[in-house]
């Protein structure tokens, strides 16, 4: 039997050549069972293939005396084996406190932080984790049950390239029986890590309390999920090099930005849209992890929809999606509005302002016998004496050196100071509207507040209606 593990996993480095002759390896080593076995097989191979082992282990100060016989163990076990070691001792309880990560997040960021330092310190071209075909299966769970796409189904790579090291998992294909049974033949000694039984880290539920009840309905569920992560790895990757292809021949990317035409967008399968959009917020440097599906159907909607011409969309704290007609651009920096202007023609009674997702509504009728205070006017709603007006009206952005005179108020103000004393955020200066007449006159400054201009009184005879509506 220990031929065969030691045949099997020299073949799988073999075939898809994990190590190569003459490598550095640092091999993390935990004192756990897998991680004894790992080394051992390493071991036993390094002679032949000229690979020089370097011993790695993270004193994690979870477990008090328990985490220093693990360390004390795995320093006597390299010890033993004529390997050089190198022990880590991290206070991660304090690095949680200060960083307010979760438990098992905060070790394994120290704990590779730690491994890249001696592969660093060797000059290792290889760093080996002993994780296995049952941590394959449980990580496959996990992700299904929190929810995942077909590239989480592929779950953890035999090997990936991290900081100029490859990081592998020679024995991601070895069931945990075949490791216990191989410390049992060579009755290896390892060390027992409690808080594997304890329930409140997800993954030991995974592994207590799901998998067994699971097995009830299928004894060989760890096989039949690393099939599929064997399927899903084989599909994910056609598809990442599809969409590939569709980002090389259909976008056109700068340091900042990247542009695809919506007709090019459009045309692809939908599972081609998601990834284009994945691969190109991954190439703005938009963290894998924060793209959720939802986020990724909002802006895929958003590019799909047929009635919007102009709009701009806020993915992230840093990456914008910008919609021009047909031109689609996703950039990390924050849209600079573009000045525009709409005359308003009094023969219809709406006027579409996309630049902040509104409609101007308006309407002139005979002026009643009402009291002038019946026209009151409002942040959203204006009413102007039609006939002091001095045609045609224009809805426009502001512009430098507006100046504005408040009804209520003495004299005239800048606009920009206006909007300054009124803490508008400065994402919304550029694009509220403005209503001009022929002159040059600010009318009213939509959502905001209305001039001393053109009010309705007891000689008005046509009274101008005009109401803001959001979108």
């Amino acid at each position: 039997m220990e031929i065969d593990l030691v045949a099997k996993v020299e073949k799988r480095i073999i075939d898809e050549k994990l190590v190569d002759p003459g490598d550095v390896v640092v091999v993390a080593v935990s004192g756990g069972p897998d991680s004894v076995a790992l080394l051992h097989v390493l071991f036993a191979l390094a002679e032949r293939y000229s690979w020089r082992l370097v011993v790695a282990h993270v004193n994690h100060q979870f477990r008090g005396a328990e985490s220093d016989a693990e360390a004390f163990f795995v320093g006597k076990l390299a010890d033993d084996l004529g390997l050089s070691c190198e022990i880590g001792v991290i206070d991660v309880p304090a690095y949680i406190e200060e960083t307010s990560l979760n438990g098992q997040a905060a070790a394994r960021e120290k704990r590779y932080e730690f491994l890249h330092q001696i592969a660093a310190k060797y000059s290792a071209n290889r760093i080996a984790f002993a994780h296995h075909a049952d941590d394959q299966a449980e990580t496959v769970m996990m992700r299904i049950l929190r929810g995942t796409g077909p590239s989480g189904l592929v779950g953890m790579p035999e090997r990936r390239r991290e900081k100029k090291v490859e990081l592998i998992r020679p024995f991601l294909r070895i069931y945990k029986t075949d490791i216990v049974n191989y410390c049992a033949q060579h009755e290896m000694t390892y060390c027992k890590d409690s808080s594997n039984e304890l329930r409140k880290y997800f993954r030991n539920q995974i592994r207590l309390d799901v998998m067994p009840m699971l097995k009830q309905y299928n004894e060989q569920l760890p096989e039949s999920l690393n099939r599929l992560t064997d399927l899903m790895r084989a599909e994910d990757d056609y598809l990442a090099k599809e969409a590939e292809q569709v980002f090389r021949q259909k976008t056109t990317f700068q340091q900042a930005c990247c542009r695809i035409e919506r007709r090019d967008f459009t045309e692809l399968h939908v599972a081609l849209q998601r990834r284009l959009i994945k691969l190109i917020l991954n190439c703005l440097c938009l963290e894998r992890d924060r793209l959720d599906f939802t986020r990724i159907e909002s802006m895929r909607e958003l590019i799909l929809e047929d009635q919007v011409s102009n709009q701009v969309l806020q993915v992230d704290e840093q990456v914008y999606i910008v919609r021009e007609y047909e031109s689609i651009q996703f950039q990390t920096f924050a849209p600079s509005p573009k000045p525009y202007a709409y005359e308003v023609g009094l023969d219809t009674s709406e006027l579409n302002l996309p630049e902040v997702e509104a409609k101007l509504i308006y309407s002139w009728v005979p002026a009643s016998s009402k009291e002038t205070t019946a026209y009151s006017s409002s942040a959203t709603d204006v009413f102007l004496d039609l006939d002091q007006l001095i045609l045609p009206l224009v809805v426009r952005s502001r512009r430098s050196g507006d100046r504005f005179e408040p009804y209520g108020l003495n004299g005239s103000k800048k606009v920009k100071d206006m909007f300054i004393d009124a803490k508008m955020p400065l994402s919304r200066r550029d694009v509220i509207p403005l209503l001009v007449d022929a002159s040059g006159q600010i009318l009213w400054i939509a959502g905001f507040r209305r001039s001393k201009h053109a009010l309705v009184g007891p000689d008005t005879v046509r009274v101008l209606h005009m109401k803001l509506v959001l979108k």
